[in-house]
């Protein structure tokens, strides 16, 4: 059997933000070393912080990889715990333009549409992160900006064709810079992203052998 394959994603910086954790977290999930890990598959990618970048760059490595499942990540800047989303809105920001000043001309992704569901391995990823002893809660909001998007791609691709079986969306907070801050740090960080990365590789064996 094929290695299962892994398409780990976060975000670059953005007007409001400019230190993306997301960027570091991928790429450390990337090359953790560890036996549970070694027949999987990783494939890290950060998008720019643009819906014409993840409308070009989403396929591309959907294409190029056919990855098993889907873990995005995104940051919440105003939250400080983590966030593991449950669906995708309908809707798109008319406010603030994405990093290439790119301003949306429409409140809704796709006309008409309900609210998508990312789906039921939303609540065992939560659980899986907890085990930590971090603060993470579930969500049922993804916002309106990209983490939402790309959150909306991601369920598309998981009903197209040879599509992944699955897609995931978690927001990640701040993280802290030195020791005196209470915020999360790295290391945290980078545990729960390793919980779930573990957990979805788990769903992904499950959703194979079905």
């Amino acid at each position: 059997m094929n290695a299962i394959r892994i398409l780990i994603t976060g975000f670059g910086p953005f007007p409001g933000a400019p230190f993306n954790p997301t960027q570091a977290l991928v790429r450390r999930l990337a090359v953790l070393r560890r036996p549970a890990l070694a027949d999987v598959t990783r494939i890290a990618h950060v998008f720019p912080v643009s819906y014409s970048a993840v409308d070009r760059e989403l396929p591309q490595l959907l294409a190029e990889h056919r990855p098993d499942a889907l873990l995005m990540f995104g940051l919440a800047a105003r939250t400080p715990f983590i966030r593991v989303e449950s669906r995708a809105r309908n809707a798109v920001t008319m406010l603030w333009p994405d990093a290439e000043h790119t301003s949306v001309r429409r409140a809704a992704i796709v006309r008409g549409a309900e609210a998508q569901p990312l789906g039921p391995h939303s609540a065992t990823l939560l659980r899986a992160a907890r085990r930590h002893g971090l603060d993470v809660r579930a969500s049922r909001d993804a916002g309106r900006y990209l983490c939402n998007y790309l959150s909306w791609r991601g369920i598309e691709a998981t009903r197209a064709p040879q599509g992944p079986a699955l897609a995931a969306f978690v927001h990640v907070p701040l993280v802290a810079h030195d020791t005196a801050s209470h915020r999360m740090t790295m290391p945290q960080l980078v545990a729960a992203g390793e919980a779930l990365l573990r957990e979805t590789v788990r769903l992904a064996r499950a959703r194979r052998t079905r």
